[in-house]
């Protein structure tokens, strides 16, 4: 008797409902029939090899098609020299300036209450529904030599469009949601509990966020550049607008790709194309360790 009794109490904790909505939602899956499962399955890894694993083995192949001292011959062009370096170079100022922003914009919004916190969040998602080739052009509107601020930047001998100002400008631009995007949900779940707990105790708002705040959204902020730089260094619409597509100084790794290709350069557009993907696997290994860790922390909050 007191045995049912427990089994009672504890079947009936929010805990145990869980668990068993669960269980029951997994033999509601597998009562589909075994011809209908496999069907599914087998769509989904189809969709997968075709879209996703082939072109990646073809870029690979097509990249060591004449061996591996062709692919690297091709790395060191001093024109791929320079395309690597102007990536790695605008992919760390576009990270920095989203990293700083992205944390000041996530606090702001998830810690306080203000006018206008619902247009900043508007404002934050603007890139996402605004073509990179659009976002570009604005650039060319603002900066070029006709542009709202061409004459004063003439005047005083100043270069945005066709330098590497204009391409991290726009590169900033398109990756501009990353970093908050992935803070803001994280920050609003962790609640002011912890910050106010410090401010009460005497530590001041630096000493709250480096000591407090900063070490429980650690993980998220690695996820948020982790996708920023990834999209920084694959950009292509908006750099192309703005670049000039002067060889050796303005073309980043994707606008070289294609310069190379359309010169059926095939085995150099390929190599570099690799270096991509590369970054690509790398991008999606450490975003499913990244997700790992965000999901034991929300575990542990929860228990």
């Amino acid at each position: 008797m007191t045995m049912q009794i427990a089994d009672s109490v504890s079947l009936s904790t929010p805990d145990a409902k869980a668990r068993l909505h669960a269980v029951a939602a997994r033999e509601n899956l597998r009562t589909e029939p075994k011809a209908v499962r496999i069907a599914i399955i087998s769509v989904a890894v189809l969709f997968l090899t075709v879209f996703v694993v082939l072109p990646l083995v073809v870029v690979f192949a097509q990249a060591f098609s004449k061996g591996i001292m062709a692919y690297l011959a091709a790395l060191s062009e001093p024109e791929a020299l320079a395309a690597i370096r102007l990536t790695l170079l605008v992919a760390a100022i576009s990270v920095g300036l989203n990293l700083v922003f992205g944390l000041v914009a996530a606090w702001a919004i998830a810690k306080f209450e203000f006018r206008g916190k619902t247009f900043l969040i508007t404002l934050i998602d603007l890139p996402f529904s605004v073509s990179p080739v659009i976002s570009g052009l604005v650039f060319v509107l603002l900066f070029g030599a006709q542009g709202y601020f061409g004459g004063w930047l003439r005047d005083h001998n100043i270069q945005i469009l066709f330098a590497v100002p204009g391409i991290a400008l726009a590169t900033t631009f398109v990756t501009f949601p990353f970093v908050a995007r992935a803070l803001i949900p994280l920050m609003q779940e962790q609640g002011t509990q912890e910050e106010e707990a410090a401010i009460s105790l005497g530590a001041s708002g630096l000493q709250t966020f480096f000591r407090v705040t900063l070490p429980n959204i650690k993980w998220g902020v690695l996820y948020g550049v982790l996708l920023c730089n990834a999209r920084a260094m694959g950009e292509f619409g908006a750099v192309s607008v703005v670049s000039g597509h002067i060889r050796g100084e303005t073309n980043t790794m994707p606008l070289l790709v294609e310069i190379l290709y359309n010169e059926y350069q095939f085995v150099a557009a390929f190599a570099i194309a690799s270096l991509l993907a590369m970054l690509a696997l790398i991008t999606l290994i450490a975003k499913t360790i990244l997700e790992r860790q965000l999901d034991e922390g929300h575990d542990a909050r929860d228990h």
